[in-house]
């Protein structure tokens, strides 16, 4: 795990370590992708195409036909709230802003009485991210609010939250069962200084309490993530709204499959550079992607704790399809002047909706408040 270059974040992490002793990979997730000066989301010498950034991006991202798809569903849903005078869309996590553009030309062009009743608010937390975003929403200056709040201190008498791989890449804990008891992996170092695992006695009570919730027993060497900032999250996004719904895209997998099948054995933490698997995640802090995939039992828990009614949980490629995918390809395309465009526009949908394509990895959540 040597490098020759350290990074300042690096030598801030191995100096904590030296001083306080092994740390929850949790914090040490925390700073390497969220860090104010050097965190892999902080850092304004990277590339984005959302979430996902220059190291690892899905082709969503990259086609205008994912927003535009997502903005028609929004105005169905903006129907199904009894189309009030005014409502808000909130995307978290919403980088450059470029799902925001789309989906704004979109309902101004194709759901103009949905577009006069829209306020669109961008929850981000880079402010190099939300720069680019003001940039990029220069056209609708006057209908676009930024804020980076986390959802605290928001509050909606209608609306959506809608997030896009956003909670896989929440901080986690990592743990292990050892000898019948459950253990925290830790980050601590080594004899050469460098970053290792280090099981210890777990750091908060919360990560038993989490399994406990869920009714699952891990077994003898299963190593597992808890992502306990995805289920608060999601109760801040249910407190955000008085009525409205939850728009959760992402990759995740029930509870059951999480921690107790083999394949999940060794957990599903991962890095991505250059848009290759990372070897080992702890080596160069700040300069990868981590992500994991969530616990989509435990989101729906979280959910109907904080009165979040589950209406569906599908693959992305069925539901992009029921939303109207191939509606707006036909919109689009005929839009174009030129037949390159056409051309990467239908790639991109075949990428999205075709038997064992990308796109069918990813699920989404559909969640609802009624008014209390």
């Amino acid at each position: 795990m040597n490098s020759p270059e350290r990074t300042t974040l690096d030598a801030r992490l191995r100096a904590q370590i030296r001083r306080e002793g092994a740390i929850s990979f949790r914090d040490w997730m925390a700073a390497a992708l969220y860090d104010e000066r050097e965190g892999y989301y902080r850092r304004p010498d990277r590339p984005r195409w959302g979430r996902g950034g220059g190291d690892y991006r899905t082709s969503p991202e990259r086609s205008p036909l994912f927003a535009a798809t997502f903005a028609r569903y929004f105005a169905s849903l903006y129907d199904e709230l009894g189309a009030p005078p005014r409502w808000a869309i909130l995307e978290a996590g919403a980088g450059a802003g470029d799902f925001a553009r789309v989906a704004l030309e979109t309902l101004e062009r194709d759901h103009p009485r949905v577009f006069q009743a829209t306020r669109y608010y961008i929850d981000e937390t880079s402010d190099d991210s939300r720069l680019r975003a003001r940039e990029n929403l220069s056209a609708f200056t006057g209908r676009v609010e930024f804020c980076h709040s986390d959802l605290r201190g928001l509050s909606f008498e209608a609306g959506v939250v809608f997030s896009n791989e956003l909670l896989d890449a929440f901080p986690v804990h990592r743990v292990r069962v050892c000898n019948g008891r459950l253990r925290e992996m830790c980050v601590a170092l080594d004899e050469a200084g460098d970053f290792c695992w280090s099981e210890q006695e777990p750091t908060t009570p919360r990560l038993a309490e989490h399994f406990a919730r869920l009714g699952v027993a891990l077994a003898e060497g299963h190593v597992a993530e808890v992502n306990l900032a995805a289920g608060e999250w999601i109760e801040r996004a249910a407190a955000v709204l008085q009525r409205g719904y939850v728009v959760t895209v992402d990759y995740g997998a029930e509870a059951e499959e999480l921690y107790r099948s083999s394949p999940r054995r060794d957990g599903t933490l991962r890095g991505f550079r250059a848009h290759q698997f990372v070897g080992d995640v702890l080596a160069r802090p700040g300069e990868c992607d981590l992500t994991t995939t969530i616990n989509w039992t435990q989101i729906r828990q979280a959910g109907a704790a904080a009165g979040l009614e589950t209406i569906s949980l599908e693959r992305q490629d069925e539901f992009l399809l029921r939303a109207g995918l191939l509606d707006q390809l036909e919109r689009l395309t005929a839009s174009l002047d030129g037949e390159a465009e056409r051309v990467q526009l239908r790639l991109g949908a075949r990428e999205m909706i075709l038997p064992g394509g990308m796109s069918g990895g990813f699920q989404v959540l559909l969640q609802k408040k009624e008014a209390s």
